[in-house]
């Protein structure tokens, strides 16, 4: 690999770029705005007022979407699901599974779920 390939996968890398585009791709196709450059220009707006702390980060799901997701991967109405479930979730929305640290046998209740959810959204804006 050429150096500057090499450098710019490291700058890229280092500044998280591929997620933010990815979870600012993810808010346009949710939202799909008449006007996509403001509504991007909003976007990260909020994520400085979010970094500020004055005012919430945008996420792509509120609690009623997260709900509904626990629901679809509770087939069998438990209220609980598998740690595997639950990282796949967050590999879907795109949020990351790395400093995870859960057992195979466990149970992740709704509860569990929607904290952890909120928590991996935040933790992807706080780059």
């Amino acid at each position: 690999m050429a150096a500057g390939e090499e450098q710019s996968r490291e700058y890229l890398r280092r500044h998280r770029l591929p997620e933010l585009l990815h979870r600012l791709g993810a808010l346009l196709l949710f939202h799909r705005p008449e006007r996509p450059r403001e509504f991007l220009i909003q976007v990260l707006e909020r994520v400085k007022a979010g970094r500020r702390a004055e005012g919430e980060y945008p996420f792509l799901m509120d609690e009623d979407n997260v709900d509904a997701m626990f629901s679809l991967l509770d087939v069998l109405g438990q209220g609980h699901i598998r740690p595997a479930q639950y990282r796949e979730a967050l590999k879907t929305l795109g949020l990351s599974t790395e400093d995870l640290e859960l057992e195979d046998d466990v149970n992740i209740t709704r509860d569990v779920f929607k904290e952890g959810m909120k928590k991996k959204m935040l933790e992807s804006w706080s780059v």
